[in-house]
């Protein structure tokens, strides 16, 4: 049984075997002539592209050889017209050239025309001088004068009859000017200042509180002043509570601060809640009130003087000007006034009362900031406007009104002027003649104990001091630095509005005499 199924593998194997030989010579003859048709169809497409290429190739130098006719035929068509053209330029240049032959000609013609011409005028000239030079001799030996002479006499004779009547006439038109000016300066200024009305100064530095009972002092200071410690550290401001019946005071020197602190204690006292908590919430309250009213006293301000176009930082410090004073007048209803003066003003002499208007506004714009940066108001004011983009127009109106420079302008000259009408009428500031001649006897006082001082002089209203030394005691170098010394002593032992300019002058003079 074994041995039969070996006999079957074994027939199988080869039956297998042979069919695989068969399958791989009749595969092996398939592919021979698949390659053999490969290579056929190859050589066919290589003959078929040759034959293309020489095609293409023959085409391309037969087209070639067309365009290389056809340029050279354009070429030869240009080259004939250009070589016409130059023709026809060469036979015009000849005609101008002929013309302008010819033009010359009749110019060399003229010329000696001319030049006979002159011959003749100048014969003519040289016979007239001849003339002339007889006559003035004829004329010197009649009048035995030269001609110099005669020329100096009457000249002389002239300068004096013209410088006389020059003299009478201008004598007579300053006359005239004058009178006319001063008696014109006159109307205008009595004309602009009754038109003017305006209230009274009356601002200080403190502010009294009504109470509505002396039983409310008690709460304001609360249990071991804790109320008017929280109030004065919130607010800045001293509150003083004295004998006043139903009154307290708020002192400060800032009346932005002063305002401030009387809003809050006005609404504390309406509210009747009072403690430190609540003193800073109403505080905060107030503060916003006063800014606003701040931006609206600037915005009114613009509006009443007709000054337009300011910006809003310009706006905040005139309304900040509301609550600022100077000598008992309040900053912002000077500013106003002056405003209002220089536009009559301008208006009356024909000038610019636009600029007048706004250079008299900002005039005093520096003082809103004077209490928290150190400088004038002036230079305040300059540094402040100029940021801004000022006219240089207005900038000289406002450095000019208290004449730390020269004005430039008409408008500049009656800012000045309208600033010194509304400080100067009655009733504008407060100081009187016993405080300003106490404080400017201090000042001197101040500098007179210096050693070296020879003569002091207040002025500019107490703004500038001068300070004479003697030369001998006092150096250059010394000058300087007494002049930083004397500001410095001015600075602790004297309270005033503003700066103190200190000045040294130190004067070397030499005399002999003659015997």
């Amino acid at each position: 049984m074994e041995s039969g199924v070996g006999i079957v593998l074994g027939v199988l194997a080869v039956l297998i075997f042979g069919g695989g030989l068969y399958f791989l010579n009749t595969r092996r003859q398939g592919i021979s002539k698949e390659i053999e048709n490969a290579r056929r169809t190859a050589e066919e497409v290589l003959r078929s592209a040759k034959e293309k290429a020489e095609s293409v190739q023959k085409d391309a130098r037969l087209a070639a050889k067309d365009e290389q006719l056809k340029l050279r035929q354009e070429f030869e068509k240009e080259t004939k017209e250009r070589k016409a053209e130059i023709v026809t330029l060469e036979k015009r240049i000849l005609q101008k050239e002929e013309s302008l032959e010819e033009q010359f000609r009749k110019l060399d013609r003229q010329a000696k025309d001319l030049e006979q011409v002159e011959d003749k005028l100048r014969r003519e000239r040289e016979e007239l001088e001849k003339g002339r030079q007889q006559q003035i001799k004829e004329l010197e030996r009649v009048a035995h004068l030269s001609v110099e002479e005669a020329k100096e006499l009457l000249i002389n004779r002239i300068e004096k009859e013209v410088d006389a009547r020059a003299a009478q006439i201008i004598r007579l038109r300053e006359e005239l000017i004058n009178k006319d000016a001063e008696k014109k300066s006159r109307e205008i200024l009595i004309s602009v200042m009754q038109r003017t009305a305006v209230e009274y100064a009356l601002e200080s530095a403190v502010t009294v509180v009504e109470l509505p009972s002396d039983d409310m002092k008690g709460r304001v200071i609360g249990r071991e002043g804790r109320n008017i410690r929280a109030f004065e550290q919130v607010t800045g401001v001293d509150l003083i509570v004295d004998d006043t019946p139903s009154a307290v005071i708020l002192s400060c020197y800032e009346p932005v601060r002063r305002e401030t602190a009387r809003r809050t204690l006005q609404k504390l006292l309406a509210d009747g809640r009072i403690h430190p908590a609540r003193i800073e919430e109403v505080y905060q309250k107030a503060q916003e009130e006063v800014q606003r009213d701040i931006i609206e006293a600037g915005e009114k301000a613009a509006i009443e003087t007709d000054v337009q176009n300011l910006p809003a930082p310009i706006i905040q410090l005139l309304g900040r000007l509301k609550y600022r004073s100077s000598y008992g007048q309040n900053a912002l209803r000077h500013s106003i006034e002056v405003a209002y003066l220089a536009s009559l003003l301008a208006s009356e002499l024909g000038v610019n009362a636009t600029l007048a208007r706004r250079g008299a506004l900002l005039h005093d714009i520096g003082k809103a900031m004077d209490r928290e940066f150190e400088g004038t108001h002036v230079d305040l004011s300059v540094v402040f406007l100029k940021k801004l983009g000022e006219s240089e127009d207005v900038i000289n109106a406002i450095e000019s009104h208290h004449e730390d420079e020269a004005p430039r302008t008409i408008e500049a000259v009656l800012v000045k002027l309208a600033d010194a009408i509304s400080a100067a009428r009655p009733g504008a500031r407060r100081d009187s003649v016993e405080a300003y001649a106490k404080r400017i006897e201090k000042l001197e006082t101040v500098v007179n104990s210096f050693e070296g001082v020879e003569k002091c002089y207040a002025i500019s209203a107490g703004r500038e001091i001068r300070v004479i030394v003697r030369p001998e005691a006092i150096t250059d170098d010394r000058a300087t630095k007494l002049a930083w010394e004397i500001a410095r002593k001015v600075e602790q032992e004297l309270e005033y509005p503003g700066e103190v300019k200190v000045t040294v002058i130190r004067e070397t003079r030499s005399s002999e005499v003659a015997h």
